[in-house]
């Protein structure tokens, strides 16, 4: 399936969000100039209101107070969104990384993986851990000590669950055929290796 295709399930204007979503349709995360009402993930999700109202507090506890510093999660979700081979979600965290100060540098990195030159040793752990546990569902013991050794046990298990969490994104994102709003960065080609 691309984007050519279209949505399998359209987005709901939220003129048609149900009564308990409406509030939801003009909230816009600080900093941002978009409201979840003009996003097509949140449009979509708007089409099962019972698990948008659970699901919302949870991934945005995620993107805006969890334990591991802006940059670290956007780079874990910006190496998911790659390794799902997510448009959308590498397109909306591109937008989020940029304007939240991220370097267009460390984005374009990003696509490399965690050998690619000019990662901190803490940053290619991070990476190193969304890649195994987008391959294996695990975190190797030397990828594990590397990031014991700078994370607290918080923010270690932030990790995995932010890993998986935009997991979950992705697959809803990819099966379900949520299209990039326009202007959104496309995703990158996988490097040959």
């Amino acid at each position: 399936m691309s984007a050519a295709d279209g949505p399998r399930i359209p987005p709901l204007p939220p003129e048609e969000w149900s009564d308990e979503l409406r509030p939801l349709a003009a909230f816009a995360a600080s900093g941002e100039s978009v409201s979840l009402g003009d996003l097509n993930i949140f449009r979509t999700l708007a089409n099962h209101p019972a698990l948008f109202g659970s699901w919302a507090p949870f991934g945005g506890y995620l993107l805006t107070n969890g334990t591991l510093p802006f940059e670290e999660r956007e780079l874990l979700i910006l190496r998911t969104g790659f390794n799902c081979r997510s448009p959308y979600e590498w397109g909306q965290h591109v937008r989020i990384a940029l304007n939240g100060g991220m370097t267009r540098e460390t984005i374009d990195r990003v696509p490399e993986g965690p050998d690619a030159d000019g990662w901190t040793s803490r940053e290619a752990a991070l990476l190193r851990a969304a890649d195994e546990l987008h391959e294996s569902a695990r975190i190797w013991p030397g990828t594990w000590d590397a990031l014991a050794a700078e994370l607290d046990e918080r923010q270690l298990i932030e990790l995995t669950v932010l890993v998986g969490q935009y997991h979950l994104v992705a697959f809803m994102l990819n099966a379900v055929g949520v299209e990039p709003e326009p202007g959104l960065e496309p995703l990158p080609s996988v490097q040959s290796g």
